[in-house]
């Protein structure tokens, strides 16, 4: 709870003077029992219409008063509960994008995006509700309780009492309530993981006649979320009629209790008439506080959820800030293995490279081989489990990550597009490149020509880039790459959509880049052809290396994979 309270800080203000004017308010409330039993009292008792009209004014002052305290109070509120959940929601976001591959793989995308959106949200709500209600509805309980004891103090007792059978209550219902509102969460996590692979795959599932299969799927989830809120509902259902049950009974116990009082002098009409408005008080601020207690249970839940992200340190660390050696090899794995989080399995066995700087490589190798992380060591998007991997004759841990990353440019698999326009996608790893320098960068990725026939740099990009197809969508993710001027470039399978010619284009204008060290990783066996050397893996490790005509006579693997591609295109 405590690391919270920095986001609170610039509303500090408003966190003090928003409870103090409610709390104000409060007060008001608790003393027009007082004036209305004077009133009846004194005034309505001895027909003095003058203190009649003069209590009647001062009820109607401390309405005004208390109006415009609890109007102060709710713009604190919501000035305070809105700057709160912007900072979580901007320090989480934050906290986020400094962790490495395997903390995210561990969470999910979908999990991630419930805790940004909807737990923070709930947080938000919970803070909004302390600075409103907190302090009045407590105080309004305890208040009235006390006041009730100062007119009579056994009635008073039979009011505490009601009071605290209601609390009991509260507590049961809070204690049975808040595992299910942690499971609650969850099973939003995997309705938002199915709906977020359904807009993302929509085509697929319209090409696989899959809609009723995944709105099959969807319903199970809904279900299934469904049961634990009815679970939720059915515990909390009991929370209203057993408040209004207990309190009922406390007034009538009250009504029964004091009206013998009345009939012997022991209490006024007026006492009676405050009696019975602080017991009708007590059960609204009992209902209030029922209300948050739900609504503090799922926000409790929530926090904690956030509080699991938060908690999460990056595996991958900044390192001391090492100097590249440009006299030494670009890329280096030495005895390199590596295995995904909450698996023993190495994606990556015993991996020795050498990749010089300047030189063409491909790395070749069957589906789930190692290629991808392959790459993705290099750049550090994940550690090494064992072993070292050297960028420039220095330990990529021992780099900054933004000094490492800085000279790799990176293509990944699918080619991610960001929405805004072309420029805004090319000036990623160039934000000050010129127009020349960005259409230099699509020339090389043969993308220059279809970006002028659109209309130029400035031409939109939507979400994703969907109004692109997949080959110019690979190609704006390679001239992105290219426009940083990377002294390491590597192409993760990045040209599957492209045809033949465009590829060997594009492959012909990467070899004649300057003083660039280019990583191709591909299926297609004749893309790699001309790579100065080849790596062929196979189940994570390095079957062959060499150029084509070596690997093509002295691995099988890899003359296996030459020759089914062959007759494939035959």
């Amino acid at each position: 709870m405590k690391q919270y309270f920095k986001y609170l800080k610039e509303y500090r203000l408003h966190c003090i003077l928003g409870p103090i004017a409610k709390w104000i308010e409060a007060v008001l409330e608790l003393l027009v029992p007082l004036v209305m039993a004077r009133i009846i009292d004194v005034g309505v008792k001895n027909e003095d219409t003058a203190y009649v009209l003069w209590g009647g004014a001062l009820m109607l002052g401390m309405g005004i008063v208390g109006f415009f305290c609890a109007i102060f109070c709710q713009r604190s509120a919501s000035i305070t509960s809105q700057g709160f959940g912007t900072n979580v929601r901007n320090a989480l976001f934050a906290h986020i994008n400094t962790l490495s591959g395997r903390e995210l793989d561990k969470i999910g995308s979908a999990s991630l995006l419930t805790r940004t959106i909807n737990d923070v949200n709930q947080m938000q709500s919970a803070v909004a509700m302390i600075i409103r209600l907190v302090v009045r509805a407590p105080f309004i309980a305890l208040g009235s309780v006390v006041l009730c004891m100062i007119i009579d103090w056994q009635i008073g007792l039979v009011v505490f009492a009601v009071a605290a059978a209601v609390g009991l209550v509260l507590w049961v219902i809070m204690k049975k309530s808040v595992p299910y509102y942690s499971a609650n969460q969850k099973k939003l996590d995997r309705l938002t993981q199915i709906t977020n692979e359904n807009l993302e795959g929509a085509r697929v599932v319209r090409a696989f006649r899959s809609r009723q299969r995944e709105r099959a799927r969807f319903d199970a989830a809904a279900e299934d979320m469904l049961d634990n809120s009815l679970h939720i509902g059915r515990i909390s259902a009991w929370l209203n009629p057993l408040t209004f049950a207990i309190v009922n009974f406390g007034v009538a116990l009250l009504l029964l209790w004091s009206g013998f009082k009345v009939d012997t002098g022991m209490l006024s009409d007026g006492e009676i008439v405050a009696l019975i408005n602080y017991m009708v008080q007590i059960l609204n601020a009992m209902i209030v506080i029922s209300n948050l207690v739900s609504l503090f249970t799922k926000a409790h839940a929530s926090m904690n959820r956030v509080s699991e992200v938060f908690a999460l340190s990056a595996s991958v660390q900044d390192g001391a800030g090492a100097q590249p050696d440009l006299s030494a090899p670009a890329v280096e794995f030495c005895g390199v293995s590596f295995s995904y989080a909450g698996t023993d399995r190495y994606s990556l066995r015993g991996i020795d490279a050498v990749i010089p700087r300047g030189a063409t490589v491909g790395v070749i190798g069957g589906t789930g081989s190692g290629k991808s992380t392959f790459a993705g060591l290099i750049s550090r998007l994940y550690d090494a489990t064992v072993g070292q991997v050297r960028v420039f004759g220095q330990d990529v841990r021992a780099y900054t990550l933004g000094g490492l990353r800085g000279g790799i440019g990176v293509v990944p698999q699918n080619a991610e597009l960001f929405s805004g326009t072309i420029r805004s996608n090319l000036e990623w790893g160039a934000p000050n490149a010129t127009d020349e320098e960005l259409y230099a960068a699509l020339k090389v990725a043969c993308a220059d020509a279809f970006v002028r026939a659109k209309g130029g740099l400035d031409t939109p990009v939507v979400e994703g880039g969907k109004n692109f197809s997949g080959g110019q969508r690979q190609r704006l993710t390679i001239a992105r790459a290219v426009a940083a001027r990377p002294s390491i470039l590597i192409l993760d399978d990045s040209c599957s959509a492209l045809d033949f010619a465009t590829d060997a284009a594009l492959r012909a204008n990467i070899a004649a880049l300057s003083d660039v060290t280019c990583i191709l990783i591909s299926q297609r066996a004749s893309s790699l052809r001309g790579a100065d050397t080849i790596f062929v893996l196979e189940d994570g490790a390095v079957a062959g290396q060499g150029s084509h005509e070596e690997l093509y006579r002295d691995c099988a693997l890899y003359r296996e994979i030459c020759d089914s591609q062959e007759r494939a295109a035959q």
